[in-house]
């Protein structure tokens, strides 16, 4: 089976003067193969006579053809969105308990949970069909008999979106903006009571954090009732310790429901999961839905990028952790200094240890919500004062918040070029990574794209220090994984300080050379310790959460401990908490 699929984000044929169409053999010997289409004037690639060799795919200036050969692919996709548009092969099966979907950004999740909710009839790649058709594609699997249901309506579905941030735009407090979504007050209150977020009921949304925002669209999702919940990276802006408590509420409550979750923090996927598919393909053109898989042996398979039922090498490479101890600090020359300060609000109170930031490191910062994380990144970054003035940092700075806005008219590319950014860094490191999203306009970015830009950026601007806050918000673990090697890179290379807000144990522990630990009272007062060690740090931090990691064996990746299990009491007794330690 040959897909051709053309981005019609990306493609400006009048701009480029149909280059597909000139450089194509097949037109060249008087053939179809790629016409123009009437009404719009995108070009059309006819599939069936197209020799998949390549020209129009390397020639296309804006990057917008894929041509891929798939000779395994035996069914047509279930849904296809046009011609020479994307398209997805195969359903998860939705069962009681936690069904993950593991996968790159672009792959196909968010319309496999459309289709799975009824908000999307699959056209089984035609032009229209119904779910009669639907159902019969499916006859003898264990899938049909929810799609009969849910073609009879009996089976009704609740979502949690991905961006919550945009919660915060509705003028009013959280039982308020429950009412309006329709979700019963006595139910919100008994949900509200069992996560323990009973206070943020009468907060105004506005005034939210984004851990707190993130609770309040999980809040409002469970509080419907509902057959099948949605839970789209339920973990973001969510601490350690607010992630356990999320699990064992979804533990519970999959005993008698089903749940889909769509999550790339490994550790809270792994926790979470007892049983995942895997998606893979391209990003953007193609996404096929693997068989249903334990968690463990589906996330191991995925990052070994091979999958064994379907005998499928997905990508390349593997992806791999590797186990060492920790290093014993950070060998670089200082940078330069802070001292010790405070900042004081009307409820609020932290403490920060005066510490050293050295050259061509990257420090991590970890901490439970509402501590003061942020405020401490304000503060370094000169965009808040403490209770004694401005800190006296005589060093360029870039910073990336924790919350992403970009109000700009025109694509990616115009965007850079009109940008202060060092263009030999950004086209040295970041270009290749970001090529996709060159020619789209900034307003059109998801959340992944938007994060990506803005790391990119913020990475390319002159400076000497670098503030990420939340870099690897929205972004899946492939490109978590690339990103924090970007990162490091160019910390390295330029000899600049990078500093890392973030709550992906498996991100921070990769990434980081020395740790910022806070603690204290969310809420009320937060304590920001000295960076110290990666191992004393983790050790600290971990022992504050409660919680222990090991390493998986096959993968080596980090693995969070149950509660009360043997290696969880082994390992605190003797005091190492820090999973590379094991």
């Amino acid at each position: 089976m040959r897909l051709a699929v053309i981005n019609r984000d990306k493609c400006r044929p009048k701009a480029c003067g149909y280059t597909c169409i000139r450089v194509c053999p097949g037109v060249r010997m008087g053939e179809k193969t790629i016409t123009q289409e009437e009404e719009t004037g995108f070009p059309v690639i006819n599939e069936e006579l197209c020799t998949g060799c390549g020209i129009c795919v390397k020639k296309c200036p804006f990057q917008s053809i894929s041509v891929i050969n798939l000779p395994e692919m035996k069914d047509n996709p279930i849904h296809q969105y046009g011609v020479n548009g994307f398209r997805v092969f195969g359903l998860p099966t939705p069962k009681k308990g936690i069904v993950s979907l593991i996968g790159q950004n672009g792959i196909g999740k968010t319309t496999l949970m459309k289709i799975l909710s009824g908000k999307l009839v699959p056209n089984l790649g035609k032009n229209s069909s119904n779910w009669d058709e639907v159902i019969e594609k499916f006859k003898g699997k264990e899938v049909q008999n929810y799609l009969l249901a849910l073609k009879n309506g009996e089976v009704t579905a609740s979502f949690k979106p991905q961006e919550v941030d945009k919660l915060a735009n509705f003028k009013g407090s959280v039982l308020e903006l429950g009412k309006n979504v329709g979700c019963n007050e006595n139910r919100l209150r008994e949900i509200a009571e069992e996560m323990d977020i009973s206070c943020l009921l009468n907060r105004q949304v506005a005034e939210l954090s984004g851990g707190e925002l993130q609770k309040t669209a999980i809040l409002l999702s469970l509080a419907k009732d509902a057959d099948l919940y949605f839970l789209d990276e339920p973990s973001s802006f969510l601490d350690i310790k607010e992630r356990m408590k999320l699990a064992k509420l979804l533990s519970k409550r999959s005993e008698e429901k089903m749940f889909m979750l769509v999550e790339h923090d490994l550790v809270v996927l792994d926790f979470l999961s007892d049983w995942v598919h895997v998606l893979y393909g391209k990003p953007g053109v193609y996404g096929i839905v693997s068989t249903l898989k334990p968690a463990r042996n589906g996330i191991n398979e995925y990052l070994n990028g091979f999958l064994k039922a379907e005998n499928m090498r997905i990508r390349e490479h593997a992806i791999k952790f590797e186990v060492k101890p920790p290093a014993e600090g950070w060998k670089g020359k200082t940078l330069t200094k802070y001292p010790s300060f405070t900042k004081t609000y009307s409820k609020f109170k932290l403490t920060v240890d005066g510490g050293k930031l050295k050259k061509g490191e990257i420090v991590g910062v970890v901490g439970p919500n509402a501590i003061g994380k942020s405020t401490f990144m304000d503060i370094l970054a000169g965009k808040t004062s403490h209770d004694n003035g401005k800190l006296e940092i005589e060093l360029n700075i870039s910073y990336k918040p924790q919350y992403i806005s970009m109000e700009f008219d025109g694509t990616v590319s115009q965007l850079t070029k009109k940008t202060d950014i060092n263009q030999e860094i950004f086209n040295t490191y970041l270009k290749k990574e970001l090529s996709g999203l060159m020619n789209k306009n900034v307003n059109d970015l998801s959340g992944g794209e938007l994060q990506m830009v803005s790391i990119g950026l913020a990475l390319s601007r002159p400076s000497n220090i670098c503030l990420l806050d939340e870099p690897s918000a929205f972004l899946d673990i492939e490109q978590r994984l690339r990103f924090s090697e970007i990162i490091r890179t160019i910390t390295q290379s330029t000899e600049k300080t990078t500093v890392v807000v973030d709550h992906d144990i498996t991100f921070i522990d990769y990434i980081s050379d020395r740790l910022i630990v806070f603690d204290g009272t969310p809420g009320k007062e937060g304590h920001a310790y000295n960076p110290a060690d990666m191992r004393d740090g983790m050790n600290k931090f971990l022992s504050n959460m409660g919680v222990t990691f090991r390493r998986d064996p096959d993968t080596g990746r980090p693995r969070e401990n149950k509660p009360g299990s043997q290696k969880d009491r082994q390992q605190k007794k003797s005091g190492e908490y820090y999973y590379t330690l094991g």
